[in-house]
């Protein structure tokens, strides 16, 4: 299996290697040369291998040029990154949870592999596996192997109750994945089981987050801040310490991208409004999002419109840029709002909010004025 990625990136060219945070950015000249050898037996030119031992200690002398780099092609569309939302099932029943529905469904294994061909194709480098719960999906350590030889950098978010297990755990030390994003839903059993509604979840999710860290896998814990864990906040953070993770915290829950509340009765007061103002997004443009029947959007949120990859194939993806652009325009509500240039919520999101009629307060500034 190839040590380095080199791929063309929303207009640059990057050599990156799965498992490792480290990058280089290189001119399309040199793309050009790794292009033209890419499936020779001859070796690596010197820029090379300088770089390699530079970024990542790696030493390639002798490793003939097609064992050691897998060259990506350039392709007609700019999508860099991509979520895959493998199925929408999930042992857990979060309180929390976005989905509106949770019900484990999807492609058959021919039509994962096919959607994950056209993926690369739209020059996906960067792309994360999601649910539901990705590790419960029965072709997931398949659908991984084949997105990793395609040579794309892969993130799994995962709940963790699987992560423990060994054919996992040995597949993604055999073949790294960019990183593992974990979420942490409390420090302790009763908060962690009573948001996830899952008697001993705590437990399963301790035992995958210790494999994982003794099997070197690349991990970032999500802190989700919510009313049955907020006082825990400092023992999450120390517990995602403990497991050598960079860590994330996520203070506001959102209703179901559909439009229904239930979410919000799981919000913490107090933990509103800790992300930066929203200046725009790439969604739609580099970026897209792909659900369990192949149905690409936006995003994970803005589902409007929905292209049928399976049956459109790559032209579908050339009319996503304007569906995004029209999701993104401040309707309704937010038509015409006067504090638009320093809110913290995407229309899609601000969209999902009210179809859930939920309080100002809980994603407006005009919710807390109000209240003041």
């Amino acid at each position: 299996m190839h040590q380095l990625i080199v791929s063309p990136y929303n207009g640059t060219f990057l050599v990156a290697r799965p498992g490792a945070r480290a990058g280089m950015q290189i001119p399309r000249a040199m793309y050009g040369q790794l292009a033209a050898i890419a499936e020779s037996s001859g070796t690596l030119p010197a820029w090379l291998l300088d770089g390699a031992r530079t970024a990542w200690d790696l030493d390639l002398t002798g490793l003939p040029t097609r064992d050691a780099v897998l060259v990506r092609p350039e392709t007609r569309l700019g999508y860099g990154r991509a979520t895959y939302e493998i199925n929408k099932g999930c042992n857990f029943n979060c309180e929390h949870c976005y989905l509106a529905e949770r019900k484990f469904e999807g492609l058959p294994w021919e039509g994962k592999a096919r959607l994950l061909h056209l993926l690369r194709d739209a020059g996906v480098l960067w792309l994360q596996f999601t649910g539901g719960e990705p590790l419960i999906d029965r072709d997931f350590m398949d659908a991984y192997v084949l997105a990793h030889r395609y040579g794309m950098l892969i993130e799994i978010l995962t709940n963790g109750s699987r992560l423990h297990r060994p054919e996992v755990i040995e597949m993604l030390r055999e073949l790294p994945p960019h990183k593992v994003t974990v979420s942490l839903y409390g420090a302790t059993p009763d908060s962690f089981d009573s948001l996830t509604r899952k008697p001993g979840a705590f437990k399963l999710v301790a035992k995958g987050l210790t494999a994982a860290r003794k099997a070197g896998i690349a991990l970032e814990v999500a802190l989700i801040i919510t009313k049955h864990n907020a006082h825990e906040l400092d023992a999450m953070r120390a517990l995602a310490d403990r497991y050598g993770a960079d860590r994330t915290e996520y203070g506001t829950i959102s209703p179901t991208y559909s439009g229904t509340p239930e979410p919000l009765a799981a919000q913490a007061p107090g933990f509103l409004d800790k992300t930066s103002v929203f200046k725009g997004c790439p969604a739609g443009h580099t970026f897209f999002h792909v659900d369990p029947h192949g149905l690409a959007t936006m995003c994970k949120v803005g589902r409007d419109n929905p292209i049928d990859l399976m049956a459109e194939g790559l032209d579908g993806l050339l009319r996503l840029p304007g569906i995004a652009d029209a999701q993104m325009l401040r309707t309704g509500g937010c038509g015409g709002c006067q504090l638009s240039g320093t809110c913290r919520v995407c229309r899609p999101l601000a969209k999902a909010y009210q179809e859930a009629k939920a309080p100002l307060n809980t994603y407006c500034q005009h919710g807390r004025e109000e209240a003041q």
